[in-house]
């Protein structure tokens, strides 16, 4: 470990006197105590692209010291709202606060004390990784030494030490990302900004970003994540935003929202896709409540959380000539809950504008 008085780098999270990326102690995410240590506050937000309202009045509450998970489809409004928190967009209305500042009155202070990683790659891809990093390091004022060393530590912390003096455009994707996470903490923020980090990404390459992120917010870093990956946001967010049209439509912790839309959700796979409608009528008819079709033309779902019904809607189907193949009855998933809660899958919209997608 290197204390940051000796490798000579900013360290702007002021609790914690060692580089973050070196650090993987036991015991998981750092959870902030107190309920007034707000890291991001947002009342109201508002931002306008012409006549689509991107965002449309939204309030967040950003505990210091978690992983924050803004979940939604594609223009939905997340990396319009993480842009205006990052002070690269101005808001229409409303107002929010970063580290106590305010984004559009106190935009220098927040800047000096929050990163970003966006969608697309945020480093010269002709350069090497660690020509790269050192790049950043001496922009920011820091000795060749000092950036060397710094650059040299973030390397070997993210992985990529036998990368360094390759190319980053020879990178793979998963590489790739990682390099723009590194990039971004070359001076350690204490708000961190990871606009969608997985999106296209294969699992173990997701896997290395979420070690990653757990490792950052054990050492002091608030991370703001947005995703439309409920698996992610699932297995990283202490609390999850559910944004839909610009507004948020739930907030709470993975296990609240599962609990907001029922006890229980019953999987329903037929023998015939033929009988696929006779079978959602009959069910939401003796359910009461609304069924789902799945991808899988076979496949249904409901929730409901009274296993004695579910019982006597399997055996009227199987009366009625329906052939079910198999059936479970569980707690529901994220993915569930967001159907739930919208109407839609949550990676089915297109973006909806060419500033959401920035």
């Amino acid at each position: 470990m290197i204390p940051d008085g000796e490798s000579g780098l900013p360290r702007r999270h002021r609790q914690n006197t060692e580089l973050p990326v070196l650090i993987g102690p036991e015991g998981g995410i750092q959870v902030v105590d107190t309920d007034a240590d707000l890291a991001v506050e947002t009342s109201g937000l508002v931002k306008h692209f012409g006549e689509t309202r991107a965002v449309d009045g939204i309030d967040l509450s950003v505990r210091a010291g978690t992983v924050f998970g803004v979940l939604g489809p594609n223009g939905a409004g997340k990396t319009t709202a993480v842009r205006m928190l990052a002070t690269l967009l101005k808001p229409d209305a409303g107002t929010a606060r970063v580290l106590g500042h305010d984004v559009q009155r106190e935009a220098d202070a927040v800047r000096s004390r929050v990163s970003l990683t966006g969608q697309f790659a945020s480093v010269d891809e002709d350069l090497t990784g660690l020509e790269n990093l050192i790049l950043l390091a001496r922009l920011l004022g820091h000795s060749r030494e000092q950036s060397r060393s710094r650059a040299s530590d973030l390397l070997d912390a993210f992985g990529l030490t036998d990368a360094a003096n390759r190319q980053v455009k020879k990178y793979s994707g998963g590489m790739r990302r990682r390099i723009d996470i590194a990039a971004s903490i070359v001076a350690t923020p204490d708000v961190l900004f990871l606009d969608e980090p997985t999106t296209g990404l294969d699992p173990r390459s997701r896997n290395q970003v979420w070690d990653i992120v757990r490792v950052l917010v054990a050492g002091g870093t608030t991370v703001l994540l947005t995703t439309q990956y409920l698996d992610e946001a699932d297995e990283l967010a202490d609390r999850i935003a559910v944004i839909d049209h610009g507004k948020v439509i739930a907030e709470g912790t993975s296990g609240q929202l599962k609990a907001s839309v029922g006890s229980g959700t019953v999987h329903i796979r037929l023998a015939d896709a033929a009988q696929r409608p006779d079978a959602e009528q009959l069910l939401s008819q003796r359910l009461g409540t609304q069924v789902y079709l799945e991808n899988d033309p076979v496949a249904l779902t409901a929730q409901t959380g009274d296993a004695a019904l579910v019982s006597l809607a399997i055996n009227e189907l199987t009366s009625s000539g329906i052939g079910v193949s198999e059936f479970s009855l569980g707690q529901p998933s994220l993915d569930e809950v967001f159907l739930a809660l919208t109407g839609h899958p949550a990676e089915e919209e297109p973006e909806t504008t060419s500033e959401e997608a920035a």
